[in-house]
C-alpha cells in the first residue's frame, strides 16, 4: 500500500471548497495528468455517481472512479479499480478561522499477487504526489475569483503515479 496525504489552507468557505473538490471535472485544473473527465453514471454527487478520467499518458489511460461517499461540506470519497490496482480518494474539507482546510487522502493498493510489490511504490508515489499537491495547494490558495480567472495547472496526475510506480516496481505501465 502506498499513501500520499496532502493538507491545504484554502480562503475559500468550507461549502466553496468542498463543492470545487466535489465536481471531479475540475481535477483537470490541478492535475495536467487528467486529459478530460467524463461523467458515466449519475449525477455527479450522489453515492454511485462514475467518471471516467482519461490521462494524459502516452496511451490515453482512462480509469473509472466512483463516488461512494458524499458528505456535503465534509468528505466525499472515490474509487477507482482495475485488474491491477485499487484508488482510494478521500477529501475531506473542515471548517478553519481564515476559510477551510482541505486534506487530499489518496491511497494505492496493488491487487492479487501484485501485491507483493505495494512496498516498492511508496518512493514514487511520495514524489508524484508532491508535483499533484502543488497544483491543488496553488489551485486552493488562490481566491475565487482569481483562481476562475488563470486556470493554473497541476504539474502531475495521481494516475500518472500509478504508472510511475508500477515502472518501478517491474510490473510494467498499465
Amino acid at each position: 500500500m502506498a499513501r500520499y496525504l496532502c493538507t491545504v489552507e484554502c480562503p475559500w468557505s468550507p461549502e466553496e471548497a468542498f463543492a470545487y473538490m466535489a465536481d471531479v471535472h475540475n481535477f483537470a485544473q490541478w492535475d495536467p495528468g487528467v486529459h478530460q473527465v467524463r461523467l458515466l453514471a449519475g449525477d455527479g454527487t450522489s453515492v454511485g455517481s462514475a467518471y471516467a478520467l482519461t490521462l494524459s499518458n502516452a496511451t490515453r489511460t482512462v480509469m473509472r472512479y466512483v463516488v461512494e461517499a458524499h458528505e456535503q461540506p465534509r468528505r466525499l470519497l472515490l474509487v477507482a479499480q482495475t485488474a491491477v490496482l485499487r484508488l482510494v480518494d478521500e477529501i475531506r474539507v473542515e471548517p478553519a478561522e481564515l476559510g477551510c482546510i482541505v486534506t487530499y487522502d489518496a491511497v494505492l493498493t496493488l491487487n492479487g499477487p501484485l501485491s507483493v510489490f505495494d512496498s516498492l511504490l511508496g518512493v514514487a508515489f511520495e514524489r508524484l504526489g508532491d508535483r499533484a499537491a502543488d497544483g491543488l495547494k496553488r489551485v486552493l490558495s488562490q481566491p475565487r475569483a482569481e483562481r476562475a480567472v488563470s486556470g493554473d495547472v497541476a504539474p502531475s496526475s495521481w494516475v500518472e503515479m500509478l504508472d510511475a510506480a508500477l515502472e518501478l516496481s517491474v510490473v510494467g505501465s498499465f
